[in-house]
């Protein structure tokens, strides 16, 4: 698949072809699925509590007097129905997080950037640098290549400069090529990447090619 390479200005300045073994991988819309859904399990503190009857701040004594009063007997204010009380089967601190095989949490990603490549949303500049940190030239920047979509920018690695310039642009996200995840290739419209952070996703991402041809060689058997 043949993309056409902008420079900062939003000019056509070449063209490149993109591994079809990433950007034109089998489309595995389920995987997919099952990445976000352990990611963002994954992400859950799973730190939230309540407490029971039995760990209330409250006085254990007797309400009030068994009979005589006309009310139901109660024994403690600590009982889940009086307010105050403890919790009747609260949250209790617990873990989200899910498993997924490394190869099929790289799978998922090529399935991600092949959906990318087929929606036209994949940006590649020849070189994205700024000399000083600047929200407008960033955001002119962005204009310039993706209009007013959504961008996740692509960087091969530590670049200050474009970091702290996205940080005031709500539609916009740096993040370093090797931190590439299913949550944010899903969760903006266009990726945005210099031609170095391509480099970068080709070498974790392009051995692929082995794997699904062992794939598809035993589901024919």
């Amino acid at each position: 698949m043949k993309v056409s390479v902008f420079n900062m200005a939003g000019k056509e300045v070449n063209s490149v072809d993109l591994p079809a073994s990433i950007f034109e991988a089998k489309i595995n819309r389920d995987l997919m699925h099952q990445a976000l859904v352990r990611q963002m399990a994954n992400a859950r503190l799973g730190t939230h509590k309540a407490q029971g009857r039995s760990e209330v701040s409250r006085t254990g004594a007797k309400a009030y007097r068994q009979k005589g009063t006309g009310n139901a007997r109660h024994g403690s204010k600590r009982a889940p129905i009086f307010v105050g009380g403890g919790v009747a089967h609260g949250p209790l601190p617990r873990k989200y997080t899910k498993q997924m095989p490394r190869k099929m949490r790289r799978a998922a990603l090529r399935s991600a950037l092949s959906v990318k490549a087929e929606n036209d949303a994949i940006i590649l500049v020849d070189e994205l640098s700024l000399d000083t940190p600047k929200t407008r030239d960033m955001k002119a920047f962005v204009q310039a290549v993706v209009a007013d979509e959504s961008a996740l920018v692509l960087l091969p690695g530590r670049n200050d400069n474009v970091e702290k310039s996205t940080r005031n642009l709500s539609d916009v996200k740096a993040l370093h090529a090797n931190y590439l995840n299913i949550r944010d290739l899903l969760g903006y419209d266009k990726i945005v990447m210099p031609l170095s952070a391509l480099d970068v996703i080709t070498n974790f991402l392009g051995e692929a090619e082995e794997f699904e041809e062992v794939e598809e060689t035993g589901e024919e058997a």
